[in-house]
């Protein structure tokens, strides 16, 4: 299988992953704190990938360099984007969160042209602009709900950082395993995550646990964090980072559907015309790989 195919694969599922976390996350949410679940997926993550590593003999990194990358991954990434992603959504609305973290792609081929050298074509500009419409056309300009300075501040901040975790990823695979990146970085993030778990409290109470809650916490921790984070990190291993950015706007189309399907949400004409858009500016993204 030819590598922009295995890749395209690999990114779009991990984001398909993601578009239906918010599904799960919304119900365990109403449990468990957000900085404690963020911890506990993880400490779960953390167990999954650890087992995987050592089974296929993964040893640690060895100089002081390599752990610099995967710490940077750790933090920049697993830590601060995340966090400035739970912390932007409560002070913002779910509508302004949308379009804010569509931004994401666009932040990532500026990194990719600055630190990777990747080239800005024609056809990756058509592509991000065609993706872009796409969501604009699904979310709408026009917001509902309250929407602070200060959140909307943090949401910029989580794209830029996940943007960045991107490029750094591919500069780190050129040195290192994607599995070993992965499972280091979010043993980075579980230490880092573990002081902001601590100030919610008792995010842990007995109270709190539930079979339902229990195979929810379950199912962020395997398919969307070792999962989900693995994909991604390969997928971006394998392609340009300007172009396997573009997988990103996945999220929100496979979210919605999952709304669609499982929360009886209805989905308008203008989503499936702003997917067809998302779709074609992938298309035309991939083939200007397979053609490079």
């Amino acid at each position: 299988m030819k590598q922009p195919v295995l890749a395209s694969l690999c990114l779009s599922l991990a984001a398909s992953i993601w578009g239906g976390m918010y599904v799960v996350s919304k119900y365990v949410l109403d449990y468990i704190p957000p900085f404690t679940l963020v911890w506990l997926r993880y400490a779960v993550a953390l167990i999954v990938l650890g087992a995987i590593a050592a089974m296929k003999g993964e040893r640690p990194p060895k100089n002081g360099r390599d752990w610099g990358m995967i710490i940077t991954v750790g933090i920049i990434g697993y830590v601060v984007s995340i966090s400035l992603q739970f912390v932007g959504t409560k002070w913002s609305n779910a509508h302004t969160a949308s379009l804010i973290t569509a931004s994401t792609p666009a932040f990532v081929v500026l990194f990719a042209r600055w630190l990777l050298g990747e080239v800005l074509t024609w056809r990756k500009m058509a592509a991000l602009l065609l993706a872009t419409a796409g969501v604009i056309v699904i979310v709408g300009l026009g917001g509902g709900g309250e929407s602070t300075l200060a959140g909307n501040m943090a949401l910029v901040g989580a794209a830029i950082t996940w943007a960045l975790l991107s490029v750094l990823v591919k500069i780190a695979s050129g040195r290192l395993p994607v599995l070993s990146i992965t499972t280091y970085a979010i043993f980075t993030a579980f230490i880092g995550m573990t002081p902001m778990m601590l100030t919610e409290g008792p995010g842990l109470a007995a109270s709190h646990w539930s079979v339902p809650v229990a195979l929810g916490v379950l199912y962020l921790g395997v398919v969307s964090t070792a999962g989900a984070f693995f994909l991604w990190n390969k997928g971006m291993e394998m392609i340009d980072a300007g172009v396997g950015s573009l997988f990103f706007f996945f999220q929100p189309l496979v979210g919605s559907l999952f709304g669609w399907l499982l929360l009886h949400e209805e989905l308008a004409a203008s989503f499936w015309l702003g997917g067809a858009l998302i779709v074609a500016g992938v298309v035309v993204a991939v083939r200007s790989e397979q053609s490079a």
